[in-house]
């Protein structure tokens, strides 16, 4: 294209690659505007506006908007003043990045679920996709109450072990919707509470339960309302009122033990001096 010829619209776009609908649009917008034939109105490009249209693309690449592209396409040269505006596109990219890899570890997660349950009520679904994409916000919520073993303890595990968990709250969503409206005393729901209990405290361990303990009840109430719930109003009474229930069971089962024990040394201590 170095004769200086002119080029309609059609062999334009197909010499650079970029759509007819492309190129009306930067024209409308005053972005690329070439000659007019006087005669028939039709677009005629140069060489120039080649070099111009190049400018676009790159400058869209790097992250700008076409009304920044606008400002900024008449120049001849940049200084390092450009760098403030790309420092605030490296910034954009970055979190875009996060965003990305955030939405990648969700599919892989959910895939993998999906793959081995068959089949996941949907509410169920969102509420573990809304869970996964909320991990960093929780995380820092986390660090400003716990401390940050605690934190890094639960956030930094193992890829394998967050989808055990994630599997883990698959299989208790669909149970207690299973077993909604039995007594909680029912064995079947004393079997779901207590492996569920059991089962989590060995993801997260004693001292991080511990931690999560003296978390003040209002601000983790306040928490808990910005995730969307797999449980009707009614599901979650029940839930909470079953795993009311048998912590109190858990509580009475270990003063009895502690009792016990109590009792035994007593009675040995009265033997040894007998």
């Amino acid at each position: 294209m170095g004769d200086g010829r002119k080029f309609l619209i059609g062999e334009f776009s197909e010499r650079t690659g970029t759509s007819i609908r492309t190129l009306h649009y930067y024209d409308e917008i005053g972005l690329l505007t070439p000659e007019k034939n006087p005669s028939s109105g039709h677009r005629l490009y140069t060489d120039k506006d080649v070099v111009t249209l190049q400018k676009i693309v790159s400058l869209k690449f790097l992250g700008y908007s076409l009304e920044q592209i606008t400002e900024m396409i008449h120049k001849t040269t940049f200084d390092v003043s450009l760098n403030d505006s790309l420092h605030i596109q490296k910034r954009a990219f970055e979190e875009k990045k996060e965003q990305i890899e955030a939405a990648l570890t969700s599919i892989n997660r959910v895939i993998t679920i999906l793959e081995e349950e068959g089949e996941v009520d949907s509410t169920v679904l969102m509420s573990l996709i809304h869970n996964i994409q909320s991990e960093k916000d929780l995380a820092k919520w986390l660090e400003e109450r716990a401390p940050k073993e605690v934190v890094d303890h639960i956030f930094n595990m193992p890829e394998e072990e967050k989808l055990s968990m994630d599997k883990l709250y698959v299989r208790f969503s669909k149970d207690v919707k299973k077993l909604y409206g039995k007594p909680v005393q029912d064995p079947e729901v004393k079997e779901l509470i207590t492996d569920f209990m059991k089962e989590t405290m060995g993801y997260i361990g004693d001292d991080a339960a511990h931690a999560l303990g003296e978390i003040d009840s209002a601000e983790a109430e306040q928490l808990i309302e910005q995730y969307p719930s797999p449980f009707t109003k009614e599901e979650e009474a029940w839930l909470n009122q079953a795993m009311e229930y048998y912590m109190e069971l858990e509580e009475k089962l270990a003063e009895q033990e502690t009792t016990d024990e109590l009792e035994m040394g007593y009675t040995h201590e009265n033997k040894t001096k007998g």
